[in-house]
Order: C-alpha cells, then sequence, then structure tokens
C-alpha cells in the first residue's frame, strides 16, 4: 500500500459495511478473510469503499432487495471492489509519480508496538509449552517451532527502540515471514478431521460466491480462511501489525 496507513484498514470497512446495511454483524471468518486479500494484494481503503458502495447500489436494484434479502457478505462486494482497485490504478498511472506525504507522527506509539510483539511471543510460549505437556513427536516439532517464531519476534524488538524512523514496513515483511512459516506447520500438524472440519465449513461458506469468483480469487481466499481458522485451533496469535489494532 505503499505506506503504512492500514492499521485501521478492518475496522473502517468494517463499519462502513455496517452503515451501508443498516445494521451491525458478527463478523463471519468468511469476511475477515476477504477484508485480508484485499489488505495483502494492496488495494487502497478508498477503493475498496468505493466497491462496496457499488455492490450495494447493484443490490438494491436485484431482485432479491426487492424480495427484502439483505445483503449479508463482503462476498458479493468483491468484483466491484477489484473494479473499484482497477480504475484506481489506471487513474494513478496517468498522474505521473506520485510523492508520498510523511505522515506527522508514527501510526502508533513505540510502547504499543513493544506490548504486542511481547504479548504475541508470550503466547506462543505459553502454545509450546501445552504442546509439550501432550508428549507426542510431533506436538514437539511444532512447539519447537512455536519457541522459533518467539525468539524471532523477540530479535525484532531492538529495532522498535532503535533511534530515527521506525521502519514499520520492513518490521511487516519479518513478521509475515514468520506467519507465513508458522502456518505451514500448523497445517502440517493439525489433526486430519480438524482439518476436514474446517474445509467443511469453508466451502459451506463460499458456496454462494464460488461462481462469481475467479479461480486465482478463490484460491487465496482459501488460504487466507484457512489460515485464520488454524491459529484460532491453536490459539495462536496473528503476528502481522495489521492484527494490532
Amino acid at each position: 500500500m505503499g505506506s503504512f496507513n492500514y492499521f485501521n484498514y478492518f475496522t473502517e470497512i468494517e463499519e462502513h459495511f455496517w452503515r451501508k446495511r443498516g445494521a451491525h454483524l458478527l463478523v463471519s471468518p468468511l469476511d475477515w478473510a476477504i477484508v485480508e486479500t484485499w489488505q495483502k494484494a494492496g488495494i487502497p481503503l478508498s477503493a475498496v469503499l468505493k466497491g462496496i458502495d457499488r455492490a450495494f447500489e447493484s443490490w438494491g436494484r436485484s431482485r432479491r432487495a426487492a424480495g427484502g434479502r439483505q445483503l449479508k457478505s463482503l462476498a458479493y462486494c468483491v468484483d466491484a471492489v477489484l473494479d473499484a482497485a482497477a480504475e484506481a490504478q489506471e487513474a494513478a498511472a496517468g498522474t505521473g509519480p506520485e510523492v508520498a506525504a510523511r505522515p506527522a507522527s508514527e501510526p502508533f506509539s513505540r510502547v504499543e508496538l513493544r506490548k504486542y510483539l511481547e504479548r504475541n511471543a508470550a503466547r506462543l510460549r505459553a502454545a509450546a509449552d501445552k504442546l509439550r505437556a501432550q508428549a507426542k513427536e510431533t506436538s514437539a516439532s511444532l512447539a519447537s517451532r512455536l519457541e522459533d517464531t518467539a525468539r524471532r519476534i523477540e530479535e525484532a524488538l531492538p529495532l522498535v527502540d532503535a533511534p530515527g524512523a521506525l521502519d514499520l514496513e520492513d518490521l511487516e515483511r519479518r513478521l509475515t515471514v514468520s506467519e507465513e512459516k508458522l502456518t505451514a506447520a500448523l497445517a502440517a500438524d493439525a489433526d486430519e478431521e480438524a482439518l476436514l472440519g474446517i474445509r467443511r465449513e469453508m466451502d459451506r461458506a463460499l458456496a454462494p460466491y464460488r461462481r462469481k469468483m475467479s479461480a486465482e480469487q478463490l484460491a487465496q481466499l482459501e488460504r487466507q480462511y484457512l489460515q485464520k481458522r488454524l491459529f484460532e485451533q491453536f490459539d495462536l496469535p496473528r503476528l502481522s501489525l495489521f492484527y494490532l489494532t
């Protein structure tokens, strides 16, 4: 996204969706995964909000809306958001190089960031201890991965305390790499029945929208959904700064 202005990304999208719908809804794993795919694709918040507006306009003209049905998921907005993002990209391409304005201050305090990293490292170590108590070979292997991830997070703490501008993008890259490695380890260690349960849940959630999405969109969304549910199953914190808020 160019600059780290997306820490309220999910909140802004969620609240805008609620306002358009006129009612608060529980955030579903599917909706969360959709927002993650937009964030990881670098889609600007303005394009997402514009796409949601267009999706609601389209829904309002549909027979389903005439029958009293409400738009309940961000999945219906995917195409409109991608169209708005493409338009924004085309518009930006014709304006010449953009000079990004420096933020007046960092998006959150160093103290807040340090607490976030320390809290995640502590939760990973607690989960590792719980796995070791199971006395299984596969659990021991995953416990070692959790400990290693905790150490890597702690190795990033000097970056937070260093004088000068804080390179949040570099910190985010480090955390994302650790999260991706941990996701692979969780998938390898997860019980087969548990994985099947997540897949069935995901298929039910995606069923109404599969025909609207490309194979690439579905594959990315499925990865995000599976990752979210695996971290929940093992009671682990997400590491990305996207979750700091």
